[in-house]
């Protein structure tokens, strides 16, 4: 009985939820990305998270749009919403973006994002 409780308790933890390598915890579906509220946690590091969770759990190749669900600004603990559907999604992508009409990024960019403030050797 014991074994069984602290499996139900493991595959319940959200420890077991995706670790972008920007260490953001990621959870969810095509349907529905969600990012893990932190301290914190800027808009280009949510975007990093959410395609790294795209292109390496979804599989989904670095040309896949992803939209912010979630309106910015993100409230202190609150997680970031993405999808791979344009339904529901927020006007604002929460990013500094010139020129563009549509509200997505794709996973390649997202990932670069992944990048910002790290040193390239």
């Amino acid at each position: 009985m014991i074994r069984f409780a602290l499996c139900l308790s493991l595959l319940a933890s959200p420890a077991l939820a995706f670790q972008a390598r920007n260490d953001v915890s990621v959870s969810g579906t095509a349907d529905q990305i969600v990012v893990a509220a932190r301290p914190g946690l800027s808009s280009p590091e949510s975007w990093c998270a959410a395609a790294e969770f795209v292109v390496r759990v979804l599989g989904m190749p670095s040309a896949t749009r992803i939209y912010r669900v979630s309106p910015p600004p993100r409230r202190s603990g609150e997680d970031v919403m993405f999808s791979l559907s344009a339904t529901n999604a927020s006007e604002r992508t929460g990013l500094l973006r010139i020129g563009t009409t549509d509200n997505s990024v794709s996973a390649g960019h997202a990932r670069a994002l992944c990048d910002l403030g790290h040193p390239r050797f």
